[in-house]
């Protein structure tokens, strides 16, 4: 089922205006996922390093070491 209108691909492509569904907008869809992709890294490294944060505050009070002993 064509979304264009075309029956047939045996005609002059010279007159046929848009192939594909969206045509023209790929630079607005490139920049949104540029934009998310930076947005996704930052908010990784920001985990990331309050994960970091947190488990260097364990390892300095000796709180999961003393956790885990009691545990075993």
């Amino acid at each position: 089922m064509p979304t264009n209108g075309m029956e047939s691909w045996a005609v002059d492509l010279n007159d046929v205006a848009a192939i594909y569904p969206f045509q023209g907008s790929e630079f607005i869809l490139y920049i949104a996922g540029l934009a998310f992709w930076l947005y996704w890294h930052v908010m990784q490294l920001r985990h990331e390093a309050a994960e970091v944060e947190r488990e260097t505050a364990a390892d300095s009070d000796g709180s999961h070491t003393k956790a885990w002993i009691e545990k075993y």
